[in-house]
């Protein structure tokens, strides 16, 4: 069976050894070089052609999240598993949407990191447990806040600027020529903005722009 052919890459030369010994003892492992930046990451993947790389993601000269962005245009069938200090969402999403299969912490143990690389190496996501607890509260935290949220601050910029017209007994045309789209877009909007207010006429949406002062009695 062939050996799964790894790139390890983060700027701290302890990290690196203690990552390289750790893969070293997994049979099923190849660690095949090492790097110490993006930029030397995206060099070593052109050489050395591993399976998957292990990334860092804050790093000089070049970021992680770069040379992730670099590497999946030119070798698609790399796998990037980030791997980072930081557990954040905001640290999730951004490396996975360009192009990362799974993402763990520099916290995880050892049997996580394994699977992690295993898993990506087939073409499976993983994320660590962290990352997968940080994600279910920010999606709670976000449900909670639009349950509770007025309705008025869900809508759009151009929502907003629609109702005001509305409001002033702007014809569909009219708002159309001030804003510069179609009528049939305009109806869109209306219907759109209504739903979220969750009103069913232009009196109730009147009401609703007088409370909130975008228009007066």
């Amino acid at each position: 069976m062939s050996k799964i052919k790894v790139l390890i890459v983060d700027d701290h030369v302890l990290m690196r050894e203690g990552i390289h010994t750790l893969l070293d003892l997994v049979a099923d492992f190849d660690v095949v070089g090492e790097a110490s930046n993006g930029k030397e990451a995206v060099e070593k993947v052109r050489e050395l052609h591993p399976d998957v790389v292990l990334m860092d993601l804050a790093m000089p000269v070049m970021t992680g999240h770069e040379a992730t962005r670099r590497i999946r245009k030119e070798f698609p069938q790399v796998k990037i598993l980030a791997l980072t200090q930081h557990e954040g969402s905001e640290y999730v999403m951004p490396i996975i949407r360009l192009g990362a299969q799974g993402f763990v912490t520099k916290a995880s143990g050892s049997p996580e990191i394994v699977s992690a690389i295993r898993a990506v190496h087939i073409g499976q996501s993983f994320l660590s447990s962290t990352a997968q607890t940080a994600l279910i509260q920010e999606y709670q935290s976000e449900t909670s806040d639009k349950g509770t949220m007025d309705p008025y601050e869900l809508l759009t910029d151009r929502e907003k600027e629609v109702l005001k017209l509305v409001v002033e007994g702007k014809t569909i045309q009219e708002i159309a020529d001030t804003i510069f789209v179609s009528p049939k877009s305009i109806l869109a909007y209306k219907t759109r903005l209504m739903k979220k207010l969750n009103v069913g006429n232009v009196v109730d949406l009147t009401k609703l722009a007088i409370r909130k002062q975008i228009t007066t009695p």
